[in-house]
């Protein structure tokens, strides 16, 4: 009852049942404590955390609508996709839960390892296959093997629509992923353990005057290298603001004080290990420059300046007669 809030009849009729002995103070304390036992099923383990979770809703929010974009522009009518909801099962329970006869795609996601599910209702399938080939958007209402040009359709289709993916989840990691294959029966997919935990996004689509369900199924297996980065901590420090303009001229004071190596290069040569074992002091090592030819200086181990050596003040010196003669612009 605790968190309750009972209304002025409720109380009302709460104190006339223990002023009458119907109910007393005993048993409404057992009956509280009954309330906070909670039924737990090991078979469903909860891998992720209810902070996980949103982090992974927020994703998948972002990726309904640029798929409601590039959907939109692909089959030239109007789509609207949204999060219906967010749950970890067991792959098994997902795998009963979608048609007998569906349309799956199935891919990859480099680096991470392992294949992600995307199932699309036949209803909505349909209709988008209806849709690439010249018709209004009808949708037969059964399933059957698509045919050799109605697989290349859907594959290019599906193919394209990741780059809307790999953006989603690019505040959390870069992946590059690519369709592997395309399977209409999901009791032939034996891509994990029954009893894998896997996260299933499922979303509501309208297209036109069609609507379904389109699921996207991710195994714990698949995100455990970046759980850690599902977290708010995570999304905070990733969201840094710009630094101001003190801080800025803070940085850039300690950059100009920043030592770099400068190295006069006289030339090069090449020899043998061989020969390199066996020099001594006094030994002349021909160079692959003349004695009039510029040097080249190196900042940083980088080619910037041809000089020509000379003397100041009893110490060697260089004085600089040309720039840049190497390396990227940027690193002027």
């Amino acid at each position: 009852m605790a968190g309750d809030i009972l209304s002025q009849s409720e109380i009302d009729a709460l104190l006339s049942a223990i002023s009458t002995g119907e109910m007393s103070a005993e048993d409404m304390k057992k009956e509280d404590e009954t309330r906070k036992v909670k039924v737990y099923d090991f078979k469903r383990a909860l891998r992720f955390s209810k902070d996980q979770i949103r982090s992974l809703t927020r994703i998948h929010e972002n990726f309904a609508r640029l798929l409601t974009t590039y959907f939109s522009a692909q089959l030239r009518t109007y789509v609207q996709i949204s999060v219906a909801s967010v749950d970890q099962i067991p792959f098994e329970e997902f795998i009963r839960s979608i048609p007998n006869m569906t349309l799956i795609n199935i891919f990859e996601v480099p680096p991470l390892d392992g294949n992600i599910l995307m199932e699309v209702n036949p209803n909505i399938a349909y209709t988008m296959l209806d849709r690439m080939m010249g018709g209004v958007g009808e949708s037969p209402g059964k399933v059957d093997n698509l045919t050799e040009i109605e697989l290349k359709i859907m594959t290019n289709l599906f193919e394209r629509s990741f780059d809307n993916l790999r953006e989603a989840w690019s505040g959390i990691i870069d992946i590059d992923p690519f369709l592997t294959e395309i399977e209409v029966n999901p009791q032939f997919l034996q891509m994990i353990s029954p009893n894998e935990t896997v996260v299933v996004i499922s979303f509501n689509i309208i297209i036109g005057e069609s609507s379904g369900m389109i699921n996207i199924c991710i195994p714990h297996v698949v995100l455990e290298p970046i759980v850690p980065n599902l977290s708010v901590r995570y999304w905070m420090q990733t969201n840094k603001k710009e630094p101001t303009t003190e801080q800025s001229m803070v940085i850039e004071k300690r950059l100009k004080q920043a030592p770099l190596s400068v190295i006069a290069e006289l030339g090069n040569a090449e020899m043998t290990i061989e020969d390199f074992l066996y020099l001594q002091a006094g030994d002349v090592v021909k160079l692959d420059r003349k004695i009039d030819d510029p040097l080249v200086i190196n900042i940083g181990g980088i080619p910037k300046f041809t000089a020509q050596p000379g003397q100041l003040k009893n110490k060697m010196a260089v004085q600089i007669i040309d720039t840049k003669i190497g390396g990227d612009e940027d690193d002027e």
